[in-house]
């Protein structure tokens, strides 16, 4: 398996720390307000790696954090005269349903910040009796950049003296510019956290560093964890400040491979609040389903920019509507097997390849011509149908699409008003053709397709589609 480091900017075969073992580590969301689809993209990827890594046959723990401690999240609080608790809570509660809606899987461990206080509290004091931070009079905790030997190596970044300057956080007495605050202490009331150190919050950057050694560590191994993710904007400065704490608070560096997703762009524009155009997936899955969302948004190589557009979306559906119309065809046909076929072989070795999404949806699309035309002229091939439906299982183990009913997944776009009525006029012809009333039966039929979709009477059931 080959992963593409993005600090050593080469691809790299991946060998874990542990046999069997892979620790992965990935910076989740700040709970402060809905999820956008960079949020989306970034879970989506780091989903569909540790669905890779278990399919190698890699025993996975996957950490992906919750920050609860942040000066955004006390803003809205405040501003609505309510609890920290409340706002993460329920952003908590939202980002886990979005997630759920585009089929991404919870990871094994989400640690909270508000959870892992004690942790942080270990690391700020190794890195002051290290000679590695310090305290100033207000009680503030900085790391001192300018002894860590390493820093900017995981960024490779040369700070000019105008980024310098935008860094000083109004301390004079800041040892440097760049360094960065571990505790901020707080005096005036505001929302704080008792600690050694006095009342303060945690600096963001010493979270996901104090998280990462509190659940993730190896022992005795030169890196903390095998691989550490998140999207391309964490690189500088927030991965090379967590970097920089863990290497000079303990006894390793923090992680033996990066990986960093691109950006998602509306129309071309990186997306921004700032720009006022950030799209949220609440907003999306009013319009989209949500594995329609999953399979365009995972279209693209993940180290790619992404720009969303409807256009390509509906590109998009239209190869996934493929999968789908075989699946119907195969309707029916219960599998329950571990065989391995060529197929499997092929697409795990494409997404082997650093996920290269490109190649495994051409080796999907290749099968699914195959079968079709195989079908075509051999008629009921029940072997064939067999193999096609453990390919199909498999899909959807590996890349998380193709888990619907086909003929449910082809009813989108019609509402939920129409939804009802289509299932009762459904339910009373299937009463009318057991009393054999074959006129009321036809006659229901007719008003079912006015609604413009087409039926279908299989063993399983009577199902619709639109047309």
């Amino acid at each position: 398996m080959y992963i593409f480091d993005s600090v050593q900017k080469i691809k790299r075969e991946f060998v874990s720390l542990k046999k069997n073992e892979v620790s992965l580590y990935v910076c989740g969301p700040t709970v402060y307000d809905d999820a956008h689809l960079g949020h989306a993209k970034s879970a989506l990827v780091f989903d569909l790696l540790s669905r890779v890594l278990r399919a190698e046959g890699y025993n996975v723990k996957y950490a992906r954090n919750i920050t609860d401690i942040d000066d955004k999240i006390i803003k809205k609080a405040t501003e609505l005269g309510v609890s920290i608790k409340e706002i993460t809570d329920k952003y908590t509660e939202a980002y886990h349903a979005d997630m759920a809606h585009l089929g991404i899987q919870r990871p094994d461990i989400e640690p909270k910040a508000t959870e892992s206080l004690d942790a942080m509290f270990l690391m700020i004091q190794n890195l002051l009796n290290r000679g590695h931070a310090y305290q100033i009079s207000n009680g503030d905790i900085y790391f001192d950049t300018a002894s860590d030997a390493e820093y900017l190596s995981i960024s490779h970044r040369v700070q000019n003296e105008d980024e310098k300057q935008n860094r000083v956080l109004n301390s004079n007495e800041k040892k440097n510019s760049a360094d960065f605050a571990l505790w901020k202490t707080i005096a005036d009331g505001d929302i704080s956290f008792d600690s050694p150190f006095g009342k303060g919050r945690p600096g963001w950057h010493l979270e996901c560093s104090a998280m990462i050694e509190k659940h993730l560590t190896c022992k005795d191994t030169k890196y903390a964890i095998d691989i550490h993710g998140g999207g391309a904007d964490l690189l500088f400065p927030h991965h090379e400040n967590e970097a920089a704490q863990t290497r000079c608070s303990t006894n390793h560096e923090i992680a033996a491979y990066w990986m960093h997703n691109g950006f998602v762009n509306i129309d071309g524009e990186k997306m921004s609040k700032s720009l006022g155009n950030s799209f949220f997936i609440k907003d999306a899955l009013k319009v989209y389903d949500g594995e329609v969302l999953r399979f365009y948004l995972l279209s693209t190589h993940y180290r790619s920019n992404f720009n969303f557009n409807e256009e390509d979306l509906l590109a998009s559906k239209k190869r996934l509507d493929k999968l789908y119309r075989l699946k119907k065809r195969l309707f029916g046909l219960e599998v329950h097997s571990d065989m391995q076929t060529a197929f499997k072989t092929k697409l795990l070795d494409a997404l082997k390849d650093d996920l290269n999404v490109s190649t495994a949806l051409s080796v999907i699309d290749e099968m699914i011509s195959l079968v079709n035309e195989t079908l075509d002229s051999a008629g009921k091939h029940k072997e064939l149908k067999r193999e096609a439906m453990i390919d199909m299982a498999y899909i959807e183990e590996l890349l998380g699409f193709g888990l619907e009913n086909p003929f449910e997944y082809f009813q989108t776009g019609v509402d939920k008003e129409t939804k009802v009525k289509i299932k009762e006029l459904i339910e009373e012809r299937n009463e009318a053709k057991k009393a054999k009333d074959f006129a009321t039966s036809d006659s229901l039929r007719d008003q079912i397709l006015s609604y413009g979709i087409t039926i279908m009477d299989t063993p399983q059931g009577t199902f619709w589609e639109r047309v």
